[in-house]
């Protein structure tokens, strides 16, 4: 299938590659499947990974390729083009995994179709309207192992190299992925695109963080890039900025557990600290009565509890005031939403009658992490209050 697309934008040569930026590859690939009438619903494709006539035609071919075969979970972006992908996946019984839109509520969700779904139903499911509302989200702590990845891209190169619509979901998707356990080295990747948008990519544009790929599928053909760039082996933090973290909360989740496990965390423009020695991580989840020693409500000094009985340089426990409980909240909706953001404290105190609980964490660190990273959580329709103890006593 001819493209008719100009060879200066599939070929850049020496002369010409100099100040070619991943934008400028984008607008040409862009402008070009509108102009050529090459883009399918939605358009216009800027801005988009764009959808292209054909598409269904090549997602079909990853039916012949033996790691779809293989695979039994498969993660599938929710593009447009990746439609085919998706439903091919639900027809064949696979766990089918599609990132929540650009995170928002977590990392995944699982398709789940009703019980004996018709191909029109599976069609359905497979579609942006059925990501919402024939799905699951899957929480941090769940076992999830992916076989393969499928991406969208806007641009590619033969020897596997991809360039995104620039807002880098895909990359912090996989890199999320990695930090989880979820991929290894040896998964799969695969992306699906119009043969106009494989193209030479300077390899100087690539970055650290960016993903490449194993396998291009177009209309017409099936290329395996026998790419050996290393894929990310995590989230790159000093790449991270505090917008994103606000944005995105199981980043949030993410950051506190690498914090946790001793890693370098450092956000971009922040100046980088060291993991304190000896920080203890938080694995047991009860609730319980307030300890009688710790005075009381939101006036509690437990931000500055009593700290373990190694010594005075230990470090000394803290804790978090949680708030607006509705009044028909249990003690394990508030538990399950913990261990779904990887912020499971020390000890859970419930006073679920005065709508609130508190949160004991191994220290002051851990507990500001668990601040940052509950912040807008919702239990049924009410947003939390979430604070360290001593600054809710303190207003």
């Amino acid at each position: 299938m001819g493209c008719g697309i100009p060879l200066f934008v599939i070929k850049w040569d020496s002369s010409v590659a100099v100040g070619v930026s991943k934008q400028d590859i984008r607008e040409q690939i862009w402008d070009h499947m509108e102009s050529q009438n090459l883009a399918d619903f939605p358009r216009p494709v800027h801005h988009r990974i764009p959808n292209f006539k054909g598409s269904y035609l090549a997602c079909q071919n990853i039916k012949d390729l033996d790691v779809f075969a293989r695979t039994q979970e498969v993660k599938v972006d929710p593009d447009k083009p990746l439609e085919g992908v998706r439903l091919l996946a639900l027809q064949s019984n696979k766990t089918l995994l599609v990132p929540t839109p650009r995170l928002r509520t977590g990392l995944f969700n699982k398709i789940t179709p009703p019980p004996g779904a018709t191909k029109d139903i599976l069609r359905k499911c497979a579609t942006s309207q059925g990501v919402r509302n024939c799905s699951v989200p899957i929480g941090l702590d769940s076992r999830v192992l992916v076989d393969l990845v499928v991406v969208g891209s806007v641009a590619v190169s033969e020897k596997g190299w991809r360039i995104g619509k620039g807002e880098g979901y895909a990359d912090l998707e996989y890199a999320m992925m990695v930090s989880m356990g979820a991929v290894s080295t040896e998964t799969p990747v695969v992306t699906i695109v119009h043969d106009c948008q494989v193209v030479d990519i300077p390899e100087e544009l690539l970055e650290e963080h960016d993903i490449t790929v194993d396998y291009i599928l177009t209309p017409t053909r099936v290329i395996a890039t026998g790419c050996e760039r290393p894929q990310p082996m995590g989230i790159t933090w000093s790449k991270i900025s505090r917008e994103m973290m606000e944005k995105i909360p199981v980043l949030r989740s993410l950051r506190a557990r690498e914090q946790q496990a001793g890693k370098d965390v450092t956000l971009q423009g922040e100046h980088q600290h060291l993991p304190e020695p000896g920080r203890q991580q938080a694995v047991r989840l009860s609730a319980g009565r307030r300890p009688p020693d710790t005075p009381g409500p939101e006036a509690s000094s437990m931000a500055a509890a009593r700290g373990s009985p190694s010594g005075e340089g230990a470090p000394l426990a803290a804790d978090v005031y949680v708030g607006n409980l509705p009044r028909d909240a249990r003690v394990s909706d508030l538990k399950r939403a913990l261990r779904e953001l990887g912020s499971v404290p020390l000890r859970l105190t419930w006073q679920g009658p005065r709508r609130r609980a508190f949160l004991r964490y191994p220290d002051s660190a851990a507990a500001q992490q668990a601040v940052s990273c509950l912040q807008g959580l919702r239990l049924g329709t009410d947003t939390l209050r979430v604070a360290l103890a001593r600054q809710q006593r303190d207003k």
